[in-house]
């Protein structure tokens, strides 16, 4: 690889990302970390007592769902510098920049939204706060639901205002990257995260900052210097599964000696000490180096699983508790026998009712970028179902509009 003078880059490596190539293992990683979201709330309804592990020793591991957050977080700045980072930390417009922002974002997320006050205000409210309010919708339409409270329609939905506000942050690292460098970047979004988790156990002031999850901050930039590492001709030929692998020692230490209250209490530490290991494993992913862990996860199901893990990660949560308190708990109550059967109930449920919300709310939105391109790929479907009505054969690959047929690479994103 090379650096022009204007600090573009261009690769010349073949373990380096090329342009347009959909990295492979990101879909399987994002969906399994979407499903392991969901066996969490599985979990929590069929043990009570979090933050403690009631449940069987098998099942512990559950508990820490919240982790899968931090994977999504870092997987979506890796994802979103991929092209900057060969551009020299460019991402063009910030007009258009932020409408690809809210359209990727809010697409699925409204929907989702107005689906979860429909389930907590007719069906049954989220645990806990009650049911959700007219406050309920104004704060969290709004995606400020980390800024103030209100009941919540949905216990995922937390970590939705902390990704659009990172979105808000991405111009200004990588204008400090294409300035000053990755180093500074990084160093720029950690140094005041750090000093949160230093001054907050003894600063009420401080402390109101914790709120914001700003370690999940240093996560998303971590995660775009990832990237930023991988395609770098000098840094790319780094043994990254091994430094990953290196790396999860830490926090996995820390899980195991200090057991689930501890590390739920101290999530900002233990998700700092997961960030590394996450970023490494997917800079492996870029640059060829780890096929032995992203072979298994280009499996069709899981790819499948990826594209509609936002979908899943947006609408389980209403469904789950809705299953666990109105069907399972009453028929077998808590322990053993729920988490079956709500692996047997709640998760296939929730795979196909978000499956058929992502092709409703989110792959068309993936697929096309602006409403004309949308009203385009609908107009043509529904000249194809007109021929299925009236010729009994379809046609529509000579209807949609070249420029209408969009790839879905990074479904997060």
């Amino acid at each position: 690889m090379t650096y022009t003078a204007g600090s573009e880059v261009t690769v010349a490596q073949d373990r380096t990302p090329s342009s347009g190539v959909r990295i492979p293992g990101l879909d399987g990683l994002r969906g399994l970390a979407a499903l392991f979201v969901v066996l969490h709330h599985c979990y929590l309804v069929s043990f009570p007592g979090y933050p403690r592990t009631t449940g069987p020793w098998w099942a512990g591991w559950m508990i820490y769902g919240h982790l899968a957050v931090v994977v999504f977080i870092v997987l979506s700045g890796f994802s979103l510098a991929v092209g900057p980072a060969r551009r020299g930390w460019r991402i063009g417009s910030l007009r258009t920049y932020s409408h690809r922002r809210a359209w990727r974002i809010l697409s699925a997320y409204w929907p989702a939204l107005a689906f979860s006050l429909l389930m907590a205000w007719f069906v049954l409210p989220q645990p806990p706060g009650g049911s959700a309010t007219l406050r309920s919708v104004v704060v969290y339409g709004l995606l400020v639901q980390d800024v103030t409270d209100a009941p919540s329609p949905n216990g995922a939905f937390w970590s939705i205002a902390v990704e659009a506000q990172l979105y808000l942050l991405l111009p200004i690292m990588f204008l400090i990257a294409r300035k000053r460098g990755v180093a500074a970047m990084v160093f720029t979004v950690a140094l005041p995260v750090l000093l949160i988790g230093l001054l907050s156990p003894s600063s009420d002031f401080v402390q109101l900052f914790v709120r914001f999850t700003p370690q999940l901050a240093v996560g998303f930039v971590a995660g775009a210097a990832a990237m930023g590492l991988a395609v770098h001709e000098r840094w790319a030929r780094l043994p990254f599964p091994a430094l990953a692998a290196t790396c999860a020692a830490l926090p996995l230490a820390m899980i195991v000696v200090g057991g689930s209250q501890w590390t739920v209490a101290h999530y900002f530490w233990v998700d700092l000490a997961v960030t590394p290991s996450v970023a490494f494993l997917l800079a492996g992913f870029a640059t060829g180096g780890a096929p032995r862990i992203a072979r298994p996860l280009e499996t069709p199901a899981l790819r499948s699983l990826g594209g509609f893990s936002y979908s899943l990660y947006l609408v389980h949560a209403p469904i789950v508790v809705a299953i666990g308190e109105l069907v399972v708990l009453p028929a077998v109550g808590h322990g053993p026998d729920a988490m079956a059967l709500m692996l047997v109930l709640a998760v296939p449920v929730s795979l196909v009712v978000s499956r058929g919300f992502a092709a409703l709310f989110d792959l068309p939105f993936q697929r096309h970028k602006s409403w004309s391109a949308l009203g385009a790929a609908g107009r043509a479907r529904l000249r194809t179902a007109r021929q299925w009505t009236r010729l009994g054969a379809p046609r529509a690959s000579s209807h949609a509009p070249a420029g209408h047929r969009g790839s879905i690479t990074n479904p997060w994103e």
